[in-house]
């Protein structure tokens, strides 16, 4: 997952799951050194991270990672992503912070900020910019400088809520709710068309294309890719496009740009799923330089995480965060809003140009 390109990533969930059953002649070991052993990659000092936050099961109840190991035991995992081994370089790029403290931290991305480094983007990253910021905390006598870990992200042109972990205890925390799905993330999309119903779920597995592996694609009949739940409602209509709220179950990569494409309603300017081009409305050329306009004030997919909700690792405390849409999409809905009202529908008998179908 960290190999692919930034540009390429939606909100996808930086955590693995391992599932273990154990043999019939399984001996009494510990947890910890059980796991350690089986899992490639996992230092103990993770294993017990995740153990302490409660992400470990032992058939289905949370385990200490002295717990001994018994024949059938049936194992769960689920692990924050490590650190990546490259060096990465601090770098003094301004964060708009939402809330901090010892643990996490909560900020509202930019569209056009690249989340983490990867293939043709190791420099000017979210995790750069974290680096820089943690880098000025007080730090703790012998320990390291606190290494950002993420447990989501969000793709390099859609902006909003994001959480980053400071502990590991944090990370594995995050991770578990993150895979439980007992956070709440919902988005506001602008989509082309105008939605038949006031909400829905979309349902379908999500994998990558198979003619074009930067593409994600849905397979409904779930037999490939990874399972995907959107729920969507209507906040807005614009005759020719619609501003959704769409509530993640599953943060699959590209989730909502490839579910609201699958529905026929691709995202407003979405070059990767079409969205980029006049797809609902007249024939007329003045409407066709008003999309261009607002393609213009908008020069992305109308995508943002407007809200995010989990429970502190620590504190248990459920907290909420909201961003405001930014200037761009902002701008983009007050130019429909303006061009809807000056065009009542009873103008179409007037003899203008007729919506079309397609």
């Amino acid at each position: 997952m960290h190999g692919s390109g930034e540009e390429r990533e939606e909100e996808q969930e930086l955590f693995e799951h391992h599932r273990i059953v154990c043999d019939p002649g399984q001996s009494l070991i510990r947890l910890d050194k059980f796991l350690f052993d089986r899992l490639a990659n996992t230092s103990r000092t993770r294993i017990q991270a995740a153990a302490k936050a409660g992400s470990v099961l032992v058939n289905g109840r949370a385990a200490k990672p002295s717990q001994k190991v018994k024949p059938l035991d049936e194992i769960s995992i689920v692990l924050p992503y490590p650190q990546r081994e490259v060096e990465l370089l601090p770098e003094n790029i301004p964060l708009n912070i939402l809330y901090e403290d010892d643990h996490l931290l909560v900020l509202d991305k930019p569209a056009g900020l690249v989340v983490h480094p990867g293939h043709g983007n190791w420099t000017g990253t979210l995790v750069n910019a974290l680096l820089f910021h943690f880098g000025k905390l007080p730090a703790v006598p012998g320990a390291e400088i606190p290494r950002p870990g993420l447990v989501h992200r969000l793709d390099k042109d859609t902006s909003g809520v994001m959480v980053v972990g400071k502990t590991e205890e944090t990370l594995a925390h995050l991770a578990r709710q993150f895979f439980d799905r007992t956070t709440d993330r919902r988005y506001n999309a602008l989509v082309w068309g105008d939605m038949p119903e006031e909400e829905g779920t979309v349902e379908g597995n999500i994998g990558r294309s198979p003619k074009d592996r930067t593409m994600q694609w849905v397979f409904p009949d779930g037999d490939q890719g990874k399972p995907a739940v959107t729920h969507w409602r209507v906040l807005e209509r614009f005759r020719y496009v619609t501003l959704v709220e769409c509530k993640l179950e599953t943060g699959r990569t590209h989730q909502i740009r490839v579910h609201m494409q699958y529905l026929g309603h691709p995202l407003f300017n979405d070059a990767t799923y079409g969205g980029d081009r006049v797809l609902k409305g007249t024939t007329f050329t003045k409407y066709k330089q008003f999309v261009e306009n607002c393609f213009g004030l908008l020069p992305r997919q109308a995508l943002h995480a407007r809200t995010l909700s989990f429970d502190h690792p620590v504190t248990r405390e459920r907290m909420e965060f909201q961003s405001s849409l930014p200037a761009d999409m902002e701008a983009a809905l007050e130019r429909w809003r303006v061009y809807v009202q000056a065009r009542p529908m009873d103008a179409l008998s007037a003899g203008l140009p007729k919506p079309e179908d397609s």
